[in-house]
């Protein structure tokens, strides 16, 4: 009797096993609604940078437009005075919001090679990769060779630029990018390169393009077209808190000069 009873409970639990599966995934299938519960994206950071940088460059085109839209209905309108039309035209050049061409140099940074990462386990791994100094190293001396104009990444570096390093991505305007970086400056090639040259800080990098193959190239431009900037130009300043700022009087309110 025994053996019989054991028998009709495991017959009677097999359909209850299978309900129970057949449940699950119906509740699955409909969680999914049709769906893969797993899809297949690229969640590395590669790809996640990737995504944003074409998000903002998207969304950078469409300021634009919109900018030359207004341009355009002003003009149209006549309401910008001749005189005033054209001064900020020259002022629109220096501040780096019309596109240039000209003569100049490009250099292209990039990080060790896997193979020297690999063959090299007990080196420090941030002497392996560029870093936002190394970049803004090369900044700074194309600034200082003369340069007419400058972009990173063929975006447009203009006096407020900021260069952040986060993670293994470098952060430009808000957008974050993958080596290898592209830093191309207009203007006296034999000044540009002279510049970079004398500068000390390039000097420690190309130490380690000696030592662990970092990437290191200087390239000759006849021509280059370079993009205007195409973001905000508004600013924010910080303020520290619980201090008040004395506002500022203006003469009128004084009475005179």
């Amino acid at each position: 009797m025994r053996k019989l009873k054991r028998i009709s409970l495991w017959r009677a639990g097999v359909p209850l096993a299978l309900l129970c599966a057949g449940l699950l995934f119906a509740t699955s299938a409909t969680s999914a609604r049709g769906t893969d519960l797993r899809p297949s994206r690229n969640t590395t950071l590669a790809g996640l940078v990737e995504e944003q940088s074409r998000r903002s460059a998207t969304l950078v085109r469409q300021h634009a437009a919109l900018t030359q839209d207004i341009e355009r209905l002003q003009t149209q309108q006549g309401s910008i005075d001749p005189k005033l039309s054209k001064r900020l035209k020259d002022l629109s050049l220096a501040v780096g919001t019309t596109p240039v061409t000209g003569s100049g140099l490009t250099v292209t940074l990039k990080d060790a090679p896997r193979e020297v990462v690999k063959d090299n386990p007990d080196v420090d791994a941030d002497w392996l990769v560029i870093h936002q100094q190394d970049i803004q190293a090369v900044v700074n001396a194309l600034w200082a060779g003369g340069a007419d104009a400058l972009s990173i990444q063929n975006h447009r570096v203009i006096s407020t630029t900021g260069i952040k390093c986060v993670g293994n991505s470098v952060v430009l305007h808000g957008v974050p990018y993958l080596p290898p970086y592209k830093i191309t400056a207009i203007g006296d090639r034999r000044k540009l390169q002279k510049a970079l040259d004398e500068s000390k800080y390039i000097k420690n990098l190309q130490d380690y393009v000696v030592k662990f193959q970092l990437g290191y190239d200087v390239k000759n431009e006849s021509q280059i077209a370079m993009p205007a900037y195409e973001g905000t130009l508004d600013l924010q300043s910080a303020t520290v808190p619980g201090f008040e700022r004395t506002p500022s009087v203006s003469p009128s309110a004084t009475g005179g000069r």
